[in-house]
């Protein structure tokens, strides 16, 4: 009797090798950013010390937060509208309208109408913005830098200084701590959360994903790509209202320069690259450019506490976000396809 013979059994597929939890968590631009925080307030607090000084103090510490919100706030809603593959260079200018708007009205009327006028502004001008770059195709650059004009021109031909006045009770925003926190942190950590909700677990957020990433295929997909991104410039302005209103309860007044002077529209782009945000659109978050955000606002305190230079201070700035920019390059090309 002959045996029959057995087929050769299968090999096993190779098994897909995957990276380290640890080190695909390293790689997410959003912890490297909060890791270089961390590693730039300590390089901080070293230098400061080396030159008989104290970089972590009370005072210090809630004077860089207290700093890093108007520039969050801007920050976070300038993340939304680029994810989605536009830009917001009205930022700056809508900010220093926001201040006047709040200041006056409140002077004449109620906290609450205030609050409701400056957000109804922010409102139409992000949707104005996004009804050019969308329903005209102009370019995003172009679109808002001519929004920019037409709200300075507003602002040039309508005031010549400082107008209105803030109530008292209105400064607590801007002034007020719990314990050695201040009040306004809480506002930028609101609204973030808010965003990043919106942003990561809703169908608004995956359509803003996708519309960044490949808009010709989210529109094939099904997407309503034009009313994203409309949605998009009016999410970036309420937060840069909400901004106008934190900086209009610190000075007290509405200030034609309260956005221009700190460069509301470049700071914030900066913030956003160093979180790891892609300025093409489709990836980053809102959690990273908090951390840039951070990095920012520290290196300008210990810039200030050595009196360095502002050309230099411009300098050191530029080359951290091209090495940043660089390295989310490098990874993005190691990473498999």
């Amino acid at each position: 009797m002959t045996g029959t013979a057995l087929a050769p059994r299968p090999s096993p597929a190779p098994a897909k090798t995957r990276a380290p939890l640890g080190r695909h968590r390293l790689a997410d631009p959003a912890v490297g950013v909060w890791l270089a925080a961390a590693a730039v307030t300590a390089l901080g607090w070293i230098v400061v010390a080396a030159r008989g000084g104290d970089f972590l103090t009370l005072t210090n510490v809630v004077g860089i937060l207290q700093n890093s919100v108007a520039l969050g706030l801007v920050a976070v809603g300038q993340t939304a509208v680029i994810l989605s593959g536009s830009l917001d260079l009205s930022v700056a200018y809508l900010i220093s309208l926001g201040t006047l708007v709040a200041a006056t009205t409140m002077e004449d009327g109620s906290v609450v109408t205030g609050v409701l006028a400056v957000l109804a502004l922010s409102a139409a001008v992000g949707l104005a913005n996004g009804l050019i770059v969308t329903g005209l195709k102009v370019n995003a650059f172009i679109a808002t830098l001519g929004t920019a004009f037409i709200l300075r021109g507003w602002i040039e031909d309508n005031y010549t200084g400082p107008a209105g006045k803030v109530p008292a009770s209105f400064q607590h925003l801007g002034y007020d701590r719990m314990g050695p926190v201040p009040v306004s942190l809480f506002l930028l950590l609101a609204v973030t959360a808010a965003l990043w909700v919106i942003t990561r677990r809703t169908r608004f957020g995956h359509h803003l994903y996708a519309t960044g990433g490949d808009e010709h295929a989210a529109r094939l997909s099904g997407v309503r790509t034009r009313r994203t991104v409309i949605a998009a410039h009016v999410l970036c302005s309420l937060c840069v209202g909400a901004a106008a209103l934190f900086l209009a309860s610190r000075l007290g007044a509405g200030a034609p320069w309260a956005g221009t002077e700190a460069r509301y529209d470049l700071e914030s782009i900066a913030a956003v690259v160093l979180g790891g945000t892609v300025l093409a659109g489709g990836r980053g978050g809102v959690v990273g450019t908090l951390g840039g955000v951070l990095v920012l606002a520290v290196l300008d305190s210990v810039f200030n506490q050595l009196g360095v230079d502002p050309f230099f201070k411009n300098v050191v700035r530029g080359v951290v976000i091209i090495a940043a920019v660089a390295l989310y390059a490098r990874r993005g090309a190691r990473r498999p396809a």
